[in-house]
């Protein structure tokens, strides 16, 4: 007997902290990450008993090692997967974790034995950093985890708040967000490793960024919970003016063009996302000149359509014999 799951799970926007949830900063200081998960997933099948649906996936696909990791960590027989995403490649938009954790909720109701969502993003970090050697820390997973927006807290135990939006506030949020798509590569692994030493030698300039951008996290989730959406922005500019301290390859040509035209049109505050020394940069645009922003915008990337995602990790189908679905697909 065939049987499948489908799965999915959505990927963020880090507004800020990002960096303080990498060890060893989370065991010595304690760190803080405010993001929000956004309509852009990683979408795993698993099957066993070759269900077509999980054939196909080309053997030296960007995603190969990370499902051959997953797979390896499964104790079930004779499975198969694929990985799909609606986001590209490198965008800092944590689709890698993303797609761990999809693989591993996916994996989990095919064994019948769901996880809860820090489970999940327990065990996607874990896939990475000690089956693929990854250096990362532990947001990302958590945001495709658990959905919506987030204060996450790391120390001894790794503490979520969820962060209520309003429906007006999630739409203002997407609306004047503006998220483009910088075309280049991160080299995400090598740039944390670097911070890592940095910190670990004491240098004044990164200790003093990290712990500003620890404080910033907290000061985001406090302006989202008040619905306001110029103070984040504001904090955001702030911010990458510390992350930038942390190492000379976070910013390049390409995301300083952007962030000093996104502030001649209208942005209250502009960041890279994730590690980036590319991926994608994130604007808050002033109430009003959302379209005057985008349009400032475009020659440099495309942009990139995106709406809050209030769920995390969530079941698509499951697929029994010749495909007959107990579960059905959410609108």
């Amino acid at each position: 007997m065939s049987r499948a799951v489908v799965a999915r799970a959505p990927t963020r926007l880090d507004f800020g902290g990002g960096w303080t949830d990498v060890p060893p900063y989370t065991e010595r200081e304690g760190g803080a990450v405010c993001n929000v998960a956004i309509t852009r997933y990683a979408t795993a099948t698993v099957a066993t008993g070759g269900h077509v649906a999980a054939q196909g996936q080309p053997v030296n696909a960007p995603d190969d090692r990370l499902i051959r990791a997953a797979l390896r960590r499964s104790s079930i027989a004779d499975v198969q997967a694929r990985l799909e995403s609606d986001y590209p490649l490198g965008a800092g938009l944590g689709g890698s974790s993303a797609a761990g954790v999809a693989l591993a909720g996916a994996l989990s109701i095919l064994a019948d034995s769901p996880h809860d969502p820090h489970s999940l993003a327990t065990i996607s970090r874990a896939t990475e950093v000690e089956e693929l050697g990854m250096a990362g820390g532990f947001q990302d997973h958590f945001a495709a985890a658990y959905g919506g927006a987030l204060l996450l807290t790391f120390g001894d135990t790794i503490e979520v708040d969820r962060i209520g939006l309003t429906a007006d506030t999630q739409a203002d949020l997407a609306r004047r967000g503006i998220l483009v798509y910088t075309g280049e590569s991160r080299i995400s692994g090598d740039t944390i490793l670097a911070v890592r030493d940095s910190y670990l030698a004491g240098e004044r300039r990164v200790v003093d960024a990290l712990a500003r951008m620890k404080s910033l996290a907290f000061d985001m989730a406090a302006a989202l919970r008040a619905n306001d959406i110029d103070m984040l922005g504001t904090l955001i500019g702030e911010h990458w003016v510390h992350q930038r301290e942390l190492h000379p390859s976070i910013t390049t040509p390409r995301i300083d063009t952007i962030v000093e035209t996104a502030a001649r049109a209208g942005s209250l505050g502009t960041k890279a996302l994730g590690a980036s020394g590319g991926g994608c940069v994130l604007a808050i645009a002033a109430k009003g000149r959302e379209d005057e922003l985008s349009r400032a915008l475009t020659p440099l990337g495309p942009m990139l359509q995106y709406s809050i995602a209030t769920s995390g990790f969530e079941v698509l189908a499951v697929l029994e014999g010749h495909g007959h679905s107990d579960e059905h697909r959410p609108s």
